[in-house]
């Protein structure tokens, strides 16, 4: 890897983990209060769309950083160069 991209994954995995420990905060306080709120009822999970969003995307940022890295995209590329002179 040269030193740009290496720049650029430090970059986004920073990122990625200061949205992880943001989330971690702003959930606590919501469920926090929901539960307080409605202590008696079911309704503990009530309002959190807003985090059910934010992990979905939280999820998506963690798949791509951490499962389709540049590695396997260039491992990717090649196999299918090579396949491509095989025909």
């Amino acid at each position: 890897m040269n030193r740009t991209l290496v720049k650029q994954r430090v970059k986004d995995l920073k990122s990625f983990y200061t949205n992880c420990i943001w989330f971690g905060f702003v959930a606590v306080i919501i469920l926090g209060r929901n539960f307080i709120k409605w202590m008696t009822t079911d309704y503990i999970f009530h309002g959190s769309i807003i985090l059910t969003v934010w992990a979905i995307i939280l999820l998506v940022k963690a798949v791509k950083l951490f499962i389709l890295n540049s590695e396997w995209e260039q491992n990717a590329i090649k196999d299918e160069m090579i396949n491509l002179r095989k025909q």
